[in-house]
């Protein structure tokens, strides 16, 4: 466990490091480690602290709006980025193993290139964490070859912590599950397309109004995988029949619990 003192020094560091940068532009998802990274960069910056938004094809319209909603509470300035999209996803056509990493090269591009055309100053800081280390994480090679930042993993700040500081700090999205990009859902070599998004997304959305708060729905072609918390799978199976039914409307043909619970990662799997 974290001791106190450990978790403020770790803050300090963070707050350091952000005033350090005097200009910063946040790539802000919406999500525990982006918002409290805005938050404490707007508190300590002010006007000197922007965050872009891109409203990718891996983001759901839910998602997006949220986004908008947390940036305004916040108070700081949030621009959308909607320009050049599809040319930067081309990689949703073979979804490679380095999927992660291209995505966030991609999405890294949008923000220098917008910055560039609407004269945007500031180091570009971007939400991974000291906890991103125990898992397969290739975008942040990308984060590193156009010289972004990550300050929360810099500063060896893990997600236990930030949510701990986040809660502190009254940002309502402390407790919010963990859920990485929705490409994570599908396994490599298989066409990703608006459609299955869709698909996916809704029937997370479905499964978590039922009282699965950790859910994700792998889609592996015509089947769904649905991985919850392993004390859930009982009640997963009790409700198997409604669930089977939302799928199959969702266009799913095949519907199986995945026995093993939910895990972390478990689509990076190349072979």
């Amino acid at each position: 466990m974290t001791k106190k003192k450990d978790l403020e020094e770790k803050y300090q560091q963070l707050q350091e490091l952000l005033l350090s940068f005097g200009k910063v532009i946040v790539a802000f998802s919406g999500g525990v480690d982006s918002t409290f990274l805005t938050v404490v960069a707007h508190r300590l910056l002010g006007k000197n602290a922007i965050a872009i938004t891109i409203a990718s094809p891996l983001i759901p319209s839910e998602e997006l709006a949220q986004a908008k909603n947390l940036a305004k509470k916040i108070g700081i300035s949030h621009k959308i980025i909607t320009k050049d999209i599809d040319d930067h996803f081309k990689w949703f056509e073979t979804n490679p193993p380095n999927r992660c990493y291209l995505c966030k090269k991609s999405s890294l591009q949008l923000i220098i290139n917008y910055c560039k055309e609407n004269k945007y100053e500031g180091v570009i800081i971007e939400g991974s964490n000291f906890s991103d280390l125990d898992d397969y994480r290739p975008g942040m090679k990308a984060v590193q070859e156009l010289q972004g930042r990550s300050p929360l993993l810099e500063v060896g700040l893990t997600k236990k912590e930030i949510r701990v500081l986040a809660k502190e700090n009254g940002i309502p999205v402390w407790d919010k599950p963990s859920s990485p990009c929705l490409a994570t859902r599908f396994p490599f070599g298989e066409k990703i397309t608006q459609e299955k998004l869709a698909a996916v997304f809704q029937g997370e959305e479905y499964l978590k109004s039922l009282g699965f708060k950790q859910v994700r729905l792998r889609m592996h072609g015509q089947l769904a995988r649905i991985e919850v918390d392993k004390k859930q799978i009982r009640e997963l199976a009790i409700k198997a029949p409604a669930v089977s039914e939302k799928l199959k409307v969702l266009g799913f043909k095949f519907i199986t619990i995945d026995l093993e619970g939910y895990k972390r990662g478990s689509m990076n799997i190349s072979d």
